[in-house]
């Protein structure tokens, strides 16, 4: 079994979301991007439900056409942005359908949806799609922040105790900037590779330094 529960999405995203309606207009977007330093808004309709999300690239055509018009074969071209720049509503400049993300999720999971669809935030959705929080790349590395004293004692709770209930005494758990160290000896030499890998389980920890002994080898038996 494994030493802790694995960190959900649910664990490290943000609760306060701002979001935009449908109708919500494209000065209102901008606005509300640059008062709460966000790149992308979730658009959402009825009891909450996401329909999609309008992100800065969706306003740039606006900005970029706003000076000079693309000419007829620009236009043949970008057909897509060309719309967007003459649109007003959200519901006209956003992506949809939304990439979103459940709560439930794991943190690897959330991280791969991110880097497949080049995204930096996910809204994060309930099973009937209403918006519970967003998470971006920054709150993914929230777990690389827990503390060497918070790691020391769980890798000792949920790894050292739960193997090696009678000589887990004889063990010592350091961590180091992330990096686990674990000494000593122990009475099961088959365990040492599974403590390992529970190990480097432990959400937080970024490498693990083993050097555990049978006991007869640490006595010379």
């Amino acid at each position: 079994m494994p030493p802790s529960t694995p960190y959900t999405v649910a664990d490290v995203m943000t609760t306060q979301v701002v979001a935009v309606t449908p109708s919500t207009g494209f000065k209102d977007i901008a606005a509300a991007m640059k008062r709460w330093k966000v790149t992308a808004l979730p658009v959402v309709e009825g009891e909450g439900r996401v329909v999609g999300v309008v992100s800065e690239a969706d306003l740039l055509p606006k900005e970029e056409f706003h000076e000079h018009g693309p000419g007829m074969i620009e236009r043949m071209r970008r057909l897509g942005d060309t719309a967007k720049a003459g649109s007003t509503r959200a519901e006209n400049l956003m992506t949809t359908p939304a990439v979103t993300i459940h709560p439930d999720a794991t943190l690897p999971r959330a991280a791969r949806l991110m880097a497949d669809r080049h995204i930096k935030r996910l809204p994060v959705v309930d099973a009937d799609g209403a918006l519970k929080g967003i998470v971006s790349r920054s709150d993914l590395l929230k777990v690389f922040l827990r503390s060497d004293e918070e790691l020391t004692a769980e890798i000792r709770r949920s790894v050292v105790t739960h193997l090696f209930p009678l000589s887990h005494g004889a063990v010592r758990v350091t961590v180091l900037h992330g990096v686990a160290t674990l000494t000593g000896q122990v009475k099961d030499r088959t365990l040492i590779p599974v403590a390992e890998r529970l190990t480097r389980s432990v959400e937080g920890i970024v490498d693990v330094d083993c050097r555990l002994v049978a006991a007869e080898e640490g006595t010379g038996h």
